[in-house]
């Protein structure tokens, strides 16, 4: 039977009481989610505990090294560790997890199901519904954008507009709630824009669509022609994941701040499915640049679909890693 709860807090009397209720056999905790009172519960018990898509982020790291007993002392409680990329492997053995007890496995985002790319007259269809009429428009996509981000793609926009492309800029914020502060910024620049949390469609066309909703980013990014990934260009840094726009075949860009997707970012540039910009301006010049090469466009596209179908298959081989374990403790 499927039971779902929140998580209790990580003190003692709290996870000791959801541990004599819940009395389980395995304990699987996911990514850079390191609880010590429930690990040390999970060692009380002999219940075995494992770590799966395992990151350890540029910030974590630093943090961790600080406290090189309690990172060793954690890590040490379980009996497998599945990390997402060969740098967080690397990361946390010198934190102190035993290497015998470690694997690679890759990322578990691949198998996030995404669902097929849009044909063109659905993709058309799609900019449509957004405001962005036009015989041919290209759009811009600013994925889970963070502050000074927006204002970057903005200036992008007006320079490709003033080299006579048709650019529309579709706004998908991280945060929803930051929608004031870029409804303010929208209405002191010149072009007609829609917001999309009004739930009405545009009236007339526009040039800029504001998606300050959330839960849709995937089905929108099917309309894009190019994405950039938020949270990479400085100051922000750590950058968001770029895995689902590269699976829908959307050629990306990205700044160099991509710390919390270090290997995924790199491997993503190897296989010529993105590029980096390493500040705003560089963002204008390559945007113009590839938006007058739909060839080049095609190709990073080829590439990210090929690059995201060869990293699919995590999720099996976590399951089937705990199996085996499990089974030999019989």
């Amino acid at each position: 039977m499927l039971s779902i709860g929140v998580f209790p807090l990580d003190f003692w009397l709290f996870s000791q009481a959801a541990w004599r209720r819940i009395r389980p056999d395995a304990a699987i905790l996911t990514e850079s989610e390191l609880w010590p009172e429930h690990l040390h519960q999970a060692r009380r018990r002999k219940v075995p505990a494992y770590l799966v898509n395992a990151r350890i982020s540029e910030t974590s790291f630093r943090r961790y090294r600080k406290v090189p007993t309690l990172a060793r002392r954690m890590l040490e409680k379980f009996r497998g560790v599945y990390a997402a990329s060969d740098l967080d492997r690397a990361r946390l053995i010198e934190l102190g997890c035993p290497a015998g007890r470690i694997a690679t496995s890759g990322s578990i985002k691949f198998d996030v199901p995404i669902g097929g790319r849009c044909t063109e007259e659905e993709q058309l269809r799609l900019k449509e519904a957004l405001g962005f009429g036009g015989a041919r428009p290209f759009v811009l996509l600013g994925s889970s954008t963070w502050p000074g981000e927006e204002a970057a793609l903005l200036r992008t926009q007006k320079a490709a507009i003033a080299e006579g492309i048709d650019c529309r800029l579709l706004l998908v914020p991280r945060h929803a709630e930051r929608a004031p502060e870029l409804a303010a910024l929208l209405k002191a620049q010149g072009l007609d824009w829609h917001q999309r949390s009004t739930m009405q469609e545009p009236e007339r066309e526009v040039r800029i669509h504001l998606a300050d909703t959330t839960g849709e980013l995937s089905r929108l990014t099917q309309a894009a022609d190019l994405a950039f990934v938020g949270k990479s260009l400085p100051p922000n840094a750590g950058g968001q994941t770029p895995i689902e726009a590269a699976g829908l075949g959307v050629p990306i860009l990205m700044g160099p701040n991509m710390g919390n997707f270090k290997d995924v970012a790199q491997s993503l540039i190897r296989a010529g499915a993105a590029q980096q910009v390493d500040s705003a301006e560089a963002l204008r010049e390559a945007v113009l640049r590839l938006a007058a090469d739909s060839c080049a466009r095609e190709n990073m596209s080829v590439a990210g679909t090929a690059w995201h179908r060869a990293n699919r298959g995590s999720s099996e081989r976590i399951a089937a890693g705990i199996l085996q374990s499990l089974s030999g403790m019989k």
